[in-house]
């Protein structure tokens, strides 16, 4: 880029440049052949086929052609790590801090634990929480708030989960939060999941109380449609 914006100012300058620039301008041209060559040799990941991709999701291949030109427009590189997912992720919040949730977030994107997202695992979170099954969609979300991936929620991982949604929120929520109005979804959350009382929840209870939940929702959308 160099090269050419020199070469374009040498051609608006009325006096002939003695020859002895050749070697200058030569300089210039290597200079940047071997900046471009150095920018190459940053390793970019390239996705599996969209074919395979496609079987393993629930999108079409047209739709994740335009998925990954979205994704590669933000991730040039073909990976995210977190401090850029972060980056991203607050422009939908603008008026909270959204790092903590997003931090939570990152870590059920990269299940692989590599500390960068690929765009496999993009599209295949998002092919869950889009297009999943309602028991696929929960052993998402359970994975997400299950912090320290031990198969279990316990309050203080789920406190921690709520705060940061409420500090995504941001000071304009309405109605005005409590101090105390974290802990009070806590402990209703541990009340409707917790079916043996030992302070833990398990997947198999998290799925069974929304499901339940789901089930009943379902039922009076029905009701009031009669």
């Amino acid at each position: 880029m160099g090269a050419v914006m020199g070469t374009f100012s040498s051609l608006q300058t009325k006096e002939r440049r003695p020859s002895k620039d050749i070697a200058w301008w030569y300089y210039q041209y290597q200079r940047d052949k071997i900046e471009d060559e150095l920018e190459m040799t940053v390793v970019c990941h390239r996705p599996e086929g969209l074919e395979q991709l496609e079987a393993q999701t629930n999108f079409t291949k047209r739709e994740l052609q335009v998925l990954y030109r979205g994704f590669k427009n933000e991730c040039p590189s073909g990976v995210v790590n977190e401090e850029t997912f972060k980056q991203i992720y607050a422009q939908f919040f603008p008026h909270g801090d959204a790092s903590t949730y997003a931090h939570y977030l990152f870590n059920a994107f990269d299940t692989t634990q590599t500390g960068s997202v690929k765009f496999e695992d993009f599209v295949t979170a998002l092919s869950i929480l889009l297009r999943g099954t309602i028991h696929e969609k929960l052993r998402w979300t359970f994975n997400l708030y299950d912090i320290n991936k031990d198969g279990y929620i316990n309050k203080e991982e789920m406190m921690d989960i709520v705060k940061a949604i409420y500090d995504m929120m941001g000071k304009y929520t309405y109605p005005v939060l409590k101090e105390d109005t974290p802990r009070q979804h806590v402990d209703i959350f541990f009340q409707k999941m917790d079916k043996n009382k030992d302070g833990i929840v398990t997947l198999d209870e998290f799925l069974e109380s929304c499901q339940e939940t789901y089930l009943s929702v379902v039922w009076l959308k029905r009701k009031l449609q009669v």
